[in-house]
């Protein structure tokens, strides 16, 4: 990551405060930056994704 450049833009573009920068997440940064993707819907292909990475009753046991 460019961190120089992304504290530019959060000090500088967004007036954020240095010590208010650094409490951010990666996540919530994108999202005051304006990136698309990370305010875009969990549509049905997103969920499906996770149910598969992440199923509720783990492989070889039975319901």
């Amino acid at each position: 990551m460019d961190w120089p450049a992304l504290m530019r833009a959060g000090v500088q573009g967004l007036g954020l405060q240095p010590d208010a920068f650094w409490r951010l997440t990666p996540a919530e940064l994108q999202l005051m930056l304006g990136d698309v993707a990370a305010s875009a819907p969990l549509l049905s292909g997103g969920l499906d994704a996770l149910i598969a990475a992440y199923p509720d009753i783990p492989e070889g046991s039975e319901r």
